[in-house]
């Protein structure tokens, strides 16, 4: 049967469509048609199903009408677009809308290679996909050439252009004016009798309040409500009742194991937690200082609600429950002023290293240095913490991050290239800006495809030292750590001032098999490139050469026997 297509969408939007006389029989005529009337159509084909304009399979002009049904085509597939045009724009505005309510429409600034200027309006992502439409590629002359003369050069003007700069440290002061609440909720003192800084707490709520309905960990992650049930259930049991009032006992970590990933922090910290003085937060890496505090939950997202200080605290109260349980026994044992040996840790490999989120919350700085780092605001609250580094060949770690991150095409080819590509975007940036500025630039961060910048650890760690004392770091290496277990836990334990353990608790913890193994499909792969180990190794010598400098340790050198 044949239909008027005038007729159609004309009628159709009325449910008028068997006024059309065309659908009525094949003895239509147009001049007799009041909609066809003095005009040509274009005739549509269908078969005898009902017809769907969005879903037309062909579209024939009448052959007694061959050059106005020329004309009347291009009306046709006109309309089409138009229509789908204007389907599109609405997707696009419910979107808009919905990503402005979320906090989620972030607008990518210009990227200049050469001049990484900072910029509030970029998001920090996981993948450089969503993001090279943005960037000028007319300035790029990456050839992914295994010739090493070529990468060379980029490595000696990178050599040349690093500057180890001392970093001025904030003010007290100005750090309370960034982060009010949180210095409205953690005190300036804590227990005396706590190896972990508690504090008490008074708590309003009562015995039918659930105290972590809105905790953001467990609003946003299913696998940690189970924790929060049983939190919420044993609650009360743990409250501090005094002259009518109700008391929670509040925590932070005694020590912090900050970095760096893929150099065995998964297995530091399972082989520490089995200690039974230790004590971790409910989630292995909470991520709270670096992302969570900022509304990042997972960096390709953008931006969330920014998860409080408290729901970060909510982490540690199976800790906390522990230590007032010894606590309350030692006094009714009249041994009030006891010191409690537990401790609490935390292990978020990126505390050390990701400051990607200062752009959107701090002031521009007019060097392109964030102005606040981390470490000052841990520092604020707790000048004694612990910390403690592990790190590995930042070649070598380099190349187990693209086999862990990686999600298809992996190769070492591949691997190459994207090391050829990063340094040149690295070398771009200290053109312009200090080794600081490139180090903790979140657009750099973003557009290099491997993440050069995290090996680059005596400019984290130099960084660390402007506000605690060497003594209160211990920096372990993992080619140390994965050869003798027992010797670096052992330093581990003298660090932490742990107590003594039994042979069977000393062999649990030692001889327990190596955690966060790299997966056989990736261990197929087999190693990098001889040349790209060349390459990699010549730039971050300078960086270990620091390293070793500043611990007085040539082993940092990471030197091949």
């Amino acid at each position: 049967m044949k239909h008027c297509i005038r007729c159609c969408i004309a009628l159709l939007p009325n449910d008028l469509h068997k006024h059309c006389s065309r659908c009525r029989g094949p003895s239509h005529n147009n001049k007799n048609c009041h909609l066809c009337k003095r005009e040509n159509k274009v005739l549509l084909h269908l078969d005898s199903k009902q017809m769907n304009l969005l879903a037309v399979l062909e579209v024939r002009t009448d052959h007694s009408e061959s050059w106005t049904g020329l004309f009347c085509l291009k009306k046709g597939k006109l309309c089409s677009l138009m229509f789908g045009l204007l389907i599109m724009m609405l997707v696009m505005a419910s979107y808009i809308l919905t990503g402005a309510k979320h906090g989620l429409l972030l607008i990518l600034p210009t990227f200049h290679y050469g001049a990484f200027a900072s910029n509030s309006n970029l998001m920090d992502s996981e993948t450089l996909c969503d993001m090279k439409d943005h960037y000028q590629t007319s300035k790029i002359n990456i050839s992914y050439t295994k010739d090493y003369p070529n990468i060379k050069v980029i490595i000696d003007t990178i050599t040349s252009n690093i500057e180890f700069k001392p970093r001025h440290y904030p003010h007290l002061e100005d750090l309370k004016k960034q982060e009010l609440h949180m210095f409205s909720v953690i005190p300036n003192k804590f227990l005396p009798n706590s190896k972990s800084p508690c504090w008490y707490e008074e708590y309003s709520g009562n015995m039918t309040t659930n105290p972590y309905a809105t905790n953001s960990y467990a609003l946003y992650s299913k696998r940690f409500r189970t924790i929060f049930d049983y939190l919420r259930k044993v609650f009360w049991n743990h409250l501090y009742h005094y002259k009518d009032k109700h008391y929670r006992l509040r925590c932070l970590p005694h020590f912090y194991i900050i970095g760096q990933p893929k150099c065995g922090t998964t297995d530091l910290y399972d082989r520490l937690r089995l200690h039974p003085d230790v004590r971790f937060s409910a989630i292995k890496e909470p991520h709270w200082w670096t992302r969570k505090r900022f509304g990042i939950i997972r960096l390709r997202d953008g931006f969330h609600d920014r998860y409080p200080v408290e729901d970060y605290l909510d982490l540690f109260d199976l800790a906390a429950h522990q230590i007032q349980s010894v606590l309350q026994d030692d006094v009714a044992k009249g041994y009030s002023n006891k010191m409690n040996n537990i401790i609490i840790g935390e292990a978020s490999a990126s505390t050390m290293w990701d400051n990607n989120a200062w752009i959107f919350f701090y002031d521009n700085s007019t060097d392109g240095e964030p102005p606040f780092l981390i470490q000052d605001f841990i520092h604020a609250f707790q000048p004694n913490a612990k910390l403690i580094v592990m790190l590995r060949d930042p070649v070598e770690r380099l190349y187990s991050d693209y086999l862990y991150f990686a999600s298809a095409n992996k190769s070492v080819e591949d691997f190459h290239e994207k090391v050829a590509e990063s340094l040149q975007l690295f070398e771009n940036c200290l053109v312009d800006y200090s080794l600081r500025a490139c180090v903790y630039n979140n657009t750099l961060n973003n557009a290099m495809p491997v993440r050069l910048q995290v090996g680059l650890y005596v400019v984290f760690l130099l960084d660390w030292l402007t506000v605690f004392n060497k003594d209160q770091m211990l920096v372990l290496r993992l080619e140390d750590h994965a050869s003798n277990v027992k010797y670096t836990m052992h330093m581990v334990f003298r660090f932490l001032d742990l107590g003594a353990l039994s042979e069977k608790q000393e062999a649990l913890i030692t001889k327990s098999p190596a955690s966060n193994t790299r997966r056989p499909e990736d261990r197929n792969l087999g190693p990098m490139l001889p040349l790209t180990k060349e390459i990699l190794e010549d730039f971050y010598r300078p960086f270990n050469a620091k390293l070793a400098q500043v611990f007085c340790d040539e082993a940092f050198l990471w030197k091949k026997p």
